[in-house]
Parts: C-alpha cells; structure tokens; sequence
C-alpha cells in the first residue's frame, strides 16, 4: 500500500473496542488523533498510552479524540486499560486490515532477522477526515505533547 501523507484521506476503518465497534465516522466534524502501537503492556507502549491518558482532557479542549489502535484482543486492552487507568479508547485490529490501510504494517529489523510488525506511527485527522500531519517511527518522549501542539492548530 501507498504511504499516507497529509492532505490524504483517510482510510474508513471500523474494528471492535470495549464498548462496541469504532468507525471512522464516530469522529465526523472532530479531529481524530489515531496513533498505532505495537503490543499492550510493554515499556514503550505503556509509555505512550500513559501519555496520551495524561493529557485526554487536552485533546478534548482542543476539540480532538484519541484513538490507540493495536492487533491485541478486546480483552488484552480490558486489562491494559485497567492496569494502568488508561483515559483513552482502544481498538483491536486482529487481522491487520485498518494498520495496513494506514501503512503502519512494515518489514521490521532486530538482531538481523526480519520480521513484520506495527510502525509506531499517529494520524492527526480532521473533522472532514483528511489527513492533516503523520508521524512515523514515533519515538515515545515528547511526542504526545507535539500532536497535542498539531491539534490545538487545526
């Protein structure tokens, strides 16, 4: 698949949370931030989830949602959610289809072997649904703050 960039639309997506299916179109005329994680309950991805939870109130005055999307179960980010008292919805993509719409499905490298899995990447998604800022190969410090800065711009 083509490499999304701003100015894109944005794929449509629906996939199942804890609360029932999530669509795109739950987010029509609001900004989306949706962002791709690797695993729940791992160092980095516990980091960026406690992130975004700290400043949910943020992004809702900036009048954008949050959406943290992974190929875990339900149930693998029931407990995630709780364990950490995440304030952010989670969507299971257990198949792949909405990660590999958005290109966030690559060829990955780790002691020489490679493997597939999910690029730690975010969508900044307007109120129209167009694409408004993408960031790839996300590195966990800082970022949260740098999408809300996006956010608050649109």
């Amino acid at each position: 698949m083509a490499e999304l960039d701003a100015g894109a639309k944005a794929p449509d997506f629906e996939m199942a949370g804890e609360k029932g299916p999530i669509r795109l179109s739950d987010f029509a005329g609001k900004a989306l931030v949706l962002y791709f994680y690797p695993k729940d309950d791992t160092s980095g991805c516990t980091k960026e989830a406690q992130a975004f939870s700290a400043l949910a109130a943020d992004f809702a005055a900036a009048g954008a949602a949050v959406l943290g999307v992974s190929k875990d179960s339900v149930a693998s980010h029931g407990k995630f959610l709780s364990k950490y008292d995440l304030a952010i919805p989670l969507g299971s993509d257990p198949d792949g289809a909405t990660i590999e719409r958005y290109g966030a499905w690559v060829e990955k490298s780790m002691y020489g072997r490679k493997y597939m899995g999910i690029d730690r990447s975010t969508f900044l998604i307007d109120g129209s649904g167009t694409i408004r800022r993408v960031w790839r190969k996300v590195k966990v410090p800082g970022h949260v703050e740098e999408v809300l800065k996006a956010a608050r711009a649109l």
